[in-house]
């Protein structure tokens, strides 16, 4: 009987040499390299995971390393076979899991990745070794599409979507048989009265969640949505400030998932018919602490939980590093050193104001000085400030709590949010009395800030008196490195929204987002902030009367050297950190 042909080192080093990836020189060395790691490694290795590990340089210019996934990409030319990169965020693993079982994807290496009505794509890093495809063509009654994946992938999620699937159907079939799905708001209330709950110690629900936040850590969210629907629930996870749909799950499992997450958050379980918070501290799989800050809201369908991801090394980043630029930076180090004053944060949620609070506090708080906080929740619990929970149920509000602050001999006062007079005033008075104070106000830029404390009832002499600085932020997506590509000049009409009222000159150059496997084929990778910082001069304070006139403010504002959102924007633009397709996006509401 014929058996198929596995790769072997030979032929793959008889095709480098062909191709001119190696020299012939060097050849004999860097196979009997492969082969000693490949004798060494412990359980099975596939071929092109020992050349990788040898680190070789392609010998042909630009000399690149000639690492797994370009081998991988590399073998799928040499066999005529498509490349597949594997991306659990687009494949449907409950529904690929249920071709065949994880111990014959295991015996030969195979990944089912795609399952349409006539057709299944399976992945595999043996282009040869293909004893199974008619046998599965047969059960499936479909034609099998092979495609090339890193053979490491392929070995992960087996261990993955298998492990995965197998936990969501067993979850599914011991908690349905106990909890008829709910499928409007007046039977979820009747189920909270009633008492009744699905089984949150139950293994595969553990296995879920304990996977559900690694995988959130490993592609880098920084929210987990876990939304009830009619027939199915969803698992979505912003990255870069985008909503990506992970995963469709059971209705009954979500519920079963929620009621872990909230007895880890010490939130009630058996109450669904009122928002609720709470937190969780966690590890990655590299032993890194991650603070998950939970929200559960009512909805039609059942409970809505979205858990924020807090990385705390955020608060140990510099300025720079959150895209300040160097003037603006010094200018802003300059404002927090002032013994007191009231400085302000603004701009939409999501905007990043709590963590440039937090950077800059964490950069303040020194053995010196007394930093008190008073938030709404605390964001990230941080051991050098002292860090009070507004309390609504007891009536501990941001103006109560700055009041009690005022007790506590502080030198530095961040309240969270300024919401209404009574906390506007507080941190006025706490100013007066000689604080720093900083705090967040939801304006679209810096002078608009002036205009919404004069509507909540401020008056004019106070502001004027105690308000030293104010900045606006947006966060945009950066480029990703990898991919990144020189485009031609930017259309002169789009600049001149972008650079309006300035003397930047238009680059001829600019990057444009194109897309690989680092940044998901989005073409960006991370985020960096847009800085509008007004530092408020005499001229500036003269300005602020009971009937002040905005746009005289923005005009002062811009000769004491603020640079409107958009500038900062095009100066990233500039820098070729970002596309004007973002900083357009991020500033759209803007005049």
């Amino acid at each position: 009987m014929h058996t198929p042909k596995r790769l072997d080192l030979q032929q793959i080093f008889t095709w480098l040499l062909a191709d001119g990836m190696v020299d012939k020189p060097n050849v004999k060395a860097s196979y009997n390299q492969a082969l000693a790691i490949l004798r060494n490694a412990t359980g099975a290795m596939h071929p092109l995971t020992a050349v990788a590990q040898c680190k070789l340089l392609s010998a042909l210019p630009p000399h690149r390393l000639l690492t797994l996934d370009w081998l991988t990409e590399w073998l799928a030319g040499k066999v005529k076979l498509p490349f597949f990169r594997i991306d659990p965020l687009k494949i449907d693993f409950a529904r690929v899991a249920d071709v065949m079982s994880a111990t014959y994807a295991a015996r030969f290496n195979i990944l089912p990745v795609e399952l349409t009505p006539t057709e299944l794509v399976i992945a595999t890093a043996e282009p040869h070794a293909t004893e199974w495809e008619a046998e599965i063509a047969k059960i499936t009654r479909r034609s099998v599409k092979l495609v090339i994946a890193n053979p490491l992938d392929i070995a992960q999620y087996i261990s993955q979507f298998f492990s995965l699937a197998k936990s969501i159907k067993g979850a599914h079939k011991s908690n349905g048989q106990d909890l008829a799905l709910r499928n409007n708001f007046e039977q979820l209330v009747e189920l909270g009265k009633q008492n009744k709950q699905v089984d949150a110690n139950d293994q595969h629900i553990i296995n879920i969640v304990d996977w559900l936040w690694q995988y959130a850590f490993d592609q880098r969210a920084s929210d987990i949505h876990l939304e009830p629907k009619r027939d199915f629930s969803l698992v979505r996870f912003r990255i870069d400030g985008i909503l990506h749909q992970v995963y469709q799950v059971p209705a009954v499992v979500m519920i079963a998932m929620t009621a872990r997450i909230k007895l880890l958050g010490r939130m009630d379980v058996i109450e669904k018919r009122r928002p609720q918070d709470g937190r969780i501290k966690t590890l990655t799989a590299a032993g890194q602490e991650i603070e998950l800050r939970l929200s559960t809201l009512p909805t039609a369908f059942g409970e809505k939980l979205v858990m924020r991801i807090f990385d705390p090394e955020v608060v140990v980043k510099t300025l720079p590093e959150l895209g300040f630029p160097a003037d603006d930076a010094a200018r802003w180090d300059a404002l927090t050193q002032r013994p007191h004053g009231i400085i302000l944060v603004t701009g939409p949620t999501g905007s990043g104001k709590t963590t440039t609070l937090y950077t800059t506090l964490k950069a303040l708080a020194t053995s010196e000085v007394n930093v008190c906080t008073v938030e709404d929740p605390i964001e990230m619990v941080e051991a050098s400030f002292n860090q009070m929970q507004v309390q609504h149920g007891i009536d501990l509000s941001f103006a109560d709590g700055v009041r009690a602050l005022m007790r506590q001999d502080p030198d530095i006062i961040m309240v969270g949010e300024i919401r209404d007079l009574a906390t506007a005033e507080m941190a006025i008075q706490a100013a007066l009395t000689g604080h720093l104070v900083l705090s967040t106000l939801h304006t679209n830029d810096a002078p608009s800030a002036v205009m919404r404390l004069l509507e909540l009832g401020v008056p004019y002499y106070l502001l004027e008196t105690t308000l030293i600085g104010i900045m606006a932020q947006r966060l945009v997506r950066t480029l990703c490195v990898n991919c990144k590509s020189a485009d031609g000049a930017l259309d002169a009409e789009i600049w001149s929204k972008l650079a309006a009222g300035s003397s930047l000159a238009q680059p001829a150059t600019v990057y444009r987002a194109v897309g690989c496997p680092e940044c998901r084929q989005t073409g960006y990778r991370g985020r960096t902030g847009l800085y509008e910082l007004l530092t408020v001069t005499q001229p500036f304070s003269k300005l602020i009367r009971e009937q002040t006139d905005i746009h005289q403010l923005r005009r002062q504002a811009a000769s004491d050297g603020m640079h409107p959102l958009r500038i900062a924007g095009a100066l990233k633009i500039i820098e070729g950190t970002t596309t004007a397709e973002e900083v357009l996006k991020v500033t759209s509401s803007l005049t």
